[in-house]
């Protein structure tokens, strides 16, 4: 396996509408090959105040030549003036799942 050819994208979105179109983009442009979407509970400082917030928190499954669009598109839909856009490479995994996300289908 190519270490450098794998990556999971990580965004937080305020809610479940805005966290399905940032999911439907990347999908239809086959920039991700999945996207999950979990709720979380976000505590962070912003400009000086203590935040509290529920969150969407996206995981992109991806290949790693995809960021830039990933990251423009995360850019277009998002609605937070600093969105957390994260890239993790993906060093190891299970070769049929990477078989499949280098198929025509992403």
């Amino acid at each position: 396996m190519d270490n450098d050819k794998y990556a999971v994208v990580t965004t937080a979105c305020a809610d479940d509408a805005e966290a399905e179109r940032i999911a439907t983009v990347l999908l239809e442009r086959k920039l991700a090959a999945c996207v999950q979407m979990l709720p979380v509970r976000s505590r962070y400082v912003w400009k000086g105040e203590m935040c509290a917030d529920s969150e969407v928190l996206l995981f992109i499954k991806c290949r790693r030549e995809n960021y830039a669009g990933i990251e423009r598109a995360i850019l277009e839909k998002h609605g937070y003036e600093l969105p957390e856009i994260l890239l993790t490479p993906v060093l190891g995994g299970y070769a049929k799942y990477f078989e499949w996300m280098d198929g025509d289908e992403t």
